[in-house]
C-alpha cells in the first residue's frame, strides 16, 4: 500500500476532513527496520511512534530469571508504541524489536503534540486508541489469570491467525505464559479434536 492507502486506511475512523488528513499524514515518515533490529531498547526514551504497513514485531521483557517474554505483537495497521515512555519521557523497561523485515510509518513526539492540540479529530482518534489498548491490555491480563492456556491460545488463533502463521512458537509460547512443550502438547490437542 503507498502512504495514503495505509494511513487513510488506519485514521478512517478518525473522522478527519480531506485537509485534516493530508496535514496528518504529511507528518509522518515511511521507516524500515531490518528483521531482528531494534525499534527501541531498555532505558531509552520513545521519541516516535509507528504504525505498521507491513512485517511483524514484538515487544518484550526480561523477568527476574533472566528470561524473554514477549509482552506484545505488531503487524499491519497496528499501532507499535509504549505508551507511558512516550507520554511520559521515562525510560521504557521492553524491547520492540522487528520479527522480520518491517515497514512503518513513523511520527514524532513534537509533530504530534502539534497535530493533538490543532486538529480535534486527531485527538480523539488518539485517545480511542489509547483506550483500546488499554482495554487490550486489561483483558490479556486477567485472561491470564482465568483462562486455561488452551482458551487463550484458541483466542489468539481467533484475533491474530496471521501471528500464528508467521511469529516463533516460543514468542507466542511466552506471550501466553507457557513453555514451548506446552504449546506443542496444546496445538496438537487441538488438532486431533478437529
Amino acid at each position: 500500500m503507498t502512504e495514503r492507502h495505509i494511513l487513510q486506511e488506519i485514521l478512517k475512523n478518525d473522522k478527519l476532513t480531506a485537509e485534516e488528513l493530508e496535514s496528518v499524514i504529511s507528518q509522518f515518515t515511511q521507516v524500515t527496520f531490518k528483521k531482528n533490529e531494534y525499534i527501541l531498547q531498555v532505558g531509552e526514551v520513545a521519541r516516535n511512534y509507528y504504525f505498521v504497513e507491513s512485517g511483524f514485531a514484538r515487544s518484550y521483557a526480561i523477568d527476574t530469571d533472566g528470561s524473554d517474554i514477549t509482552t506484545g505483537f505488531y503487524t499491519q495497521m497496528q499501532i507499535l508504541i509504549d505508551w507511558p515512555s512516550f507520554f511520559l519521557k521515562s525510560p521504557t523497561k521492553e524491547y520492540y524489536q522487528a520479527l522480520t523485515n518491517c515497514v512503518v510509518w513513523q511520527l514524532g513526539f513534537d509533530e504530534f503534540q502539534k497535530l493533538f492540540h490543532s486538529i480535534e479529530a486527531f485527538r480523539e482518534g488518539g485517545r480511542a486508541r489509547l483506550v483500546g489498548s488499554y482495554f487490550a491490555l486489561k483483558r490479556k491480563s486477567i485472561a491470564m489469570i482465568t483462562d486455561p492456556a488452551q482458551k487463550r491460545y484458541l483466542q489468539l488463533v481467533k484475533e491474530a491467525p496471521e501471528l500464528v502463521q508467521n511469529v516463533p512458537l516460543k514468542y507466542i509460547a511466552s506471550y501466553l505464559g507457557v513453555t514451548d512443550t506446552s504449546l506443542s502438547r496444546i496445538r496438537k490437542e487441538i488438532a486431533n479434536e478437529q
